[in-house]
């Protein structure tokens, strides 16, 4: 079925809200005749917030199923010693070849995603030789030592080359011995194993946006939003850009919020986002990626004449 996507989120009761917004996303972003299939790597969802989950057929019908993960199984995992949001579920999806047996192709998001178009162009790329596609990190410094090394965020699965290529076999390999070197989790993981065996996608497919200067893409029309920065859209005071979308879709919930919680976030918000910007860099001005991002974020579109979101 051509208009059949799957989608997998893992989560666990603490960030199952926020996967609601992002199915919200891609349930209001779609077209007509896309079906949406989700599977949910369940690390601990309670019965009344699966309910709530439900309740998103409202927007438009979709399958979901969930999946209980046995974390038994990443063991390995617990002895790696990297930042402390990046959690036990953030490694299932490097078993999503034994997990999800009959699957061949998937998306895979995580929570902190806003998808903000019909994913079925993203969905139908050619993946050629790869059994993983995605899009390139926004760490600089990384890129320097791997051009290719990309954002472990959103990724495109081939499930049958995966297995028929023991990509999973090799990626626990790995980790069982290098445990004590891994610094960035499961993306590094990925990016040292597929080692140039992983398919670019364009920036669009995976906007990583932190503030206003640091993001990997300064369109203004997004087709995928990542929040990377620590402080998500749902903390006050954050500065990440893009957050409107978040807010926007949130409406679409169980969980939106009132006409004056909408004010005080829109607004309240956005000033102590300001000032918290301005305490963590205060010589930003100072920065020519500031006037880079001024030029490419309104005056380049003006000069093609495009319409600024």
């Amino acid at each position: 079925m051509k208009n059949k996507i799957n989608i997998c989120i893992a989560t666990d009761e603490n960030y199952s809200k926020f996967s609601g917004v992002l199915i919200a996303s891609i349930l209001a972003s779609s077209d007509f005749e896309t079906r949406h299939f989700f599977y949910i790597l369940d690390g601990g969802i309670s019965e009344e917030r699966k309910k709530e989950l439900a309740k998103l057929k409202s927007i438009k019908e979709f399958e979901i199923e969930y999946l209980k993960v046995d974390n038994s199984l990443f063991k390995d995992f617990d002895k790696i010693q990297t930042h402390s949001y990046i959690t036990t579920p953030a490694y299932y999806r490097l078993k999503l070849g034994s997990l999800l047996k009959n699957i061949d192709r998937i998306i895979y998001f995580d929570c902190d995603v806003i998808v903000n178009c019909d994913l079925a162009e993203f969905f139908n790329t050619e993946m050629e030789n790869c059994a993983i596609a995605g899009v390139k990190d926004i760490n600089h410094k990384i890129l320097k030592k791997n051009p290719n090394y990309i954002n472990s965020g959103v990724l495109l699965f081939d499930l049958e080359k995966y297995r028929r290529e023991n990509i999973e076999e090799k990626l626990f390999s790995y980790v069982n011995k290098n445990f004590n070197n891994i610094k960035m989790g499961d993306q590094e993981v990925i990016n040292t194993v597929l080692k140039d065996k992983i398919k670019l996608l364009p920036d669009e497919f995976n906007v990583q946006s932190s503030n206003f200067v640091n993001r990997s893409s300064y369109t203004n029309n997004p087709k995928i939003i990542h929040f990377v920065s620590r402080k998500k859209p749902w903390h006050f005071a954050s500065y990440s850009y893009h957050k409107k979308y978040y807010f926007k879709f949130l409406q679409l919930t169980p969980w939106k919020i009132s006409e004056k919680e909408i004010k005080f976030w829109l607004f309240k918000n956005e000033i102590a986002s300001l000032v918290s910007y301005f305490k963590y860099r205060p010589f930003f001005i100072l920065r020519p990626r500031f006037y880079k991002a001024i030029f490419c974020t309104y005056i380049k579109p003006l000069l093609k004449g495009e319409k600024i979101a």
